[in-house]
């Protein structure tokens, strides 16, 4: 029986293929958001560091670093490989660059080599709009323009995005937010990529495969997205395999997403630079993905199967054949979260989050512990078996509460901490 919610007891084995479709479109659109805010703590950590000149050249090199190889990553698992406007606009409906709703992106399809997008709602321009102008214009021009052609380049080479209109918003309050035209300009130059982007691609997390059920676990939906583009598309509209499909290959955006930023930030500023804020980032997003995440699995309480369910389904320990990660209930107020050795530790740089974990206490698992109940900590395990590195999570509840981390605060600039995600139809049949 696929599970609707993790709301029953915990199960050790238990996977993403063994959700209902209903769940892991809910579960879907919390992976696409949570990729996203990445941004909203890492950026901030740029401008406090660096200031604002890196945060736009940060924002522009993370995005081409990263969006190019996920977006061919989802066509090929998605089954929709190609070189027109659709190509692009099936994958805007799946990217974390366009969270649903959040980034509410509406399409019109002319011809395969036209096409036109809008925002009725853009989550990211409402966050920035009280910061003034300037902000505004540095995030929907200087920032929006050469990510947006290196996302469609792509598909193809030639493709261009250009605003039809854009903000700053005149007259004040315009609606749609921005309107943009998506073109194949036969007779353009080739974009140019940016170098970073080869240098992900050779990682293992470029290339790394996924792992879906033989048979869909239940009946209904698309099993690809090689038919005809609906405007529509809602992940309710796809299969039960397809949507496991989705949800990993969106944690593999996240990850290939933070590749690519400390990658920018080891090029400027060192290693040791990259290694700071990539604890840093992770903490903040941690926390603000367990919250999530428990909250639309219904995931409920504070006891330690809670914080297992919410360690097991967290995305930043998916795809599992990228991060080998196990969580065991162990007592009463006890668990075991491990990791076996996996392609995430064998990347040879320090440009990841798992590059930073090692036998000691990391704050980003005590921050995702610290989600479900302030009493709980990790503490290392030395030399655990069958296990490159090990912690027990012990509920102590006569110890000082954990204090939310500061972190969090910055994620709290965006409206998408709290944005409440909404399920448009019903499942398609």
């Amino acid at each position: 029986m696929l599970r609707d919610s993790y709301s029953g007891p915990f199960d050790p084995e238990l996977s993403l293929a063994d959700f209902s479709r209903q769940a892991l479109s809910v579960l879907g659109r919390e992976y696409l958001l949570l990729g996203h805010l990445i941004d909203r703590i890492g950026i901030p950590l740029i401008v406090q560091r660096y200031g604002q000149e890196d945060q736009v050249r940060f924002s522009i090199e993370e995005w081409m670093g990263a969006s190019p190889i996920y977006s061919l990553r989802m066509q090929r698992a998605m089954e929709f490989e190609g070189d027109t406007v659709e190509t692009v606009f099936k994958n805007l409906q799946m990217e974390i660059g366009a969270p649903p709703q959040f980034m509410d992106f509406q399409f019109r399809l002319d011809s395969p080599e036209y096409g036109e997008f809008w925002l009725p709602h853009c989550g990211a321009l409402l966050d920035i709009e009280p910061f003034g102008e300037k902000q505004v214009k540095m995030m929907c021009h200087d920032i929006e323009d050469p990510t947006f052609d290196a996302t469609a380049a792509a598909t193809n080479p030639r493709m261009k995005v250009r605003p039809i209109h854009r903000p700053p918003r005149v007259p004040e309050g315009r609606y749609p937010h921005c309107r943009w035209k998506v073109f194949i300009d036969a007779e353009g130059a080739p974009y140019k990529q940016h170098e970073n982007l080869e240098r992900i691609r050779k990682t293992r997390l470029a290339s790394i495969p996924i792992e879906v059920p033989a048979e869909d676990g239940e009946p209904g939906g698309w099993a690809d997205y090689s038919g005809a583009f609906d405007p529509g598309a809602q992940l309710e509209d796809f299969s039960h395999r397809a949507l496991v499909k989705i949800n990993q290959e969106a944690a593999v955006q996240a990850h290939l997403l933070v590749r690519a930023y400390l990658l920018c930030i080891a090029n400027r500023h060192g290693d040791g630079d990259a290694r700071e804020l990539a604890t840093e980032q992770w903490t903040g997003t941690a926390a603000l993905a367990a919250r999530r995440v428990g909250r639309c699995l219904g995931i409920e309480g504070d006891d330690i199967e809670s914080i297992a369910k919410v360690f097991q389904m967290h995305p930043h320990f998916q795809p599992r054949t990228y991060v080998d990660f196990r969580v065991e209930v162990t007592g009463a107020e006890t668990a075991r979260i491990s990791f076996g050795e996996s392609a995430a530790f064998e990347e040879g740089d320090p440009y990841s989050w798992f590059a930073q974990l090692g036998a000691g206490v990391h704050p980003a698992l005590d921050a995702i512990c610290e989600a479900v109940n302030p009493y709980a900590r990790c503490h290392p395990v030395e030399e655990p078996a069958d296990a490159r590195m090990a912690w027990d999570i012990v509920i102590d509840r006569s110890s000082a509460p954990q204090e939310e981390t500061t972190l969090m605060n910055l994620a709290r600039m965006s409206r998408g901490t709290t944005f409440e995600l909404m399920q448009r139809r019903p499942l398609r049949h």
